[in-house]
């Protein structure tokens, strides 16, 4: 197959060098606001958003083809069913632990230290994991469905 006929995936080349210098901070960065979301502004929600729109940056830069290879829409919607779960287990686990919903079953600690709000990092977690997902999964939903509407 002739390299010159074949039709270029994703953007120029140097869109795709600084995606792949900048993609992984991001997701760092999205993570960092995730844990620390209950010291700082931020938490799951705004980090979730940050990683979804890291693979969003991907699947622009490359080509739907790579962004599937990276996270599938199967696997995205997967950790979105994951998200949810833990954020509802941390209610019911409230519910067991003193017959309140969300109630706080863990020490509190120490003010302005990692481990000092209880269960709110977990939930953090929780809903980090599934806002980035969901973000990716109907992004590439609307990929899926432009793609056919196309054709």
């Amino acid at each position: 197959m002739n390299p010159l006929k074949e039709p270029q995936r994703g953007m120029t080349v140097i869109v795709k060098t600084i995606a792949k210098f900048v993609v992984p901070p991001i997701i760092l960065f999205g993570i960092y606001i995730v844990l620390h979301g209950h010291l700082t502004p931020g938490g799951g929600f705004a980090g979730g958003v940050i990683v979804g729109s890291a693979f969003i940056l991907l699947t622009l830069a490359f080509g739907k083809e790579v962004a599937f290879q990276k996270l599938k829409r199967s696997t995205a919607s997967v950790l979105e069913s994951v998200g949810a779960l833990i954020f509802l287990s941390l209610a019911l686990l409230g519910i067991a632990a003193g017959g309140w919903f969300f109630l706080n079953f863990l020490p509190k600690g120490h003010p302005l230290r990692i481990l000092s709000a209880g269960f709110i990092p977990l939930a953090n977690i929780g809903i980090g994991i599934k806002v980035g997902a969901g973000i990716f999964a109907v992004f590439l939903t609307l990929i899926v469905f432009r793609v056919s509407a196309k054709k």
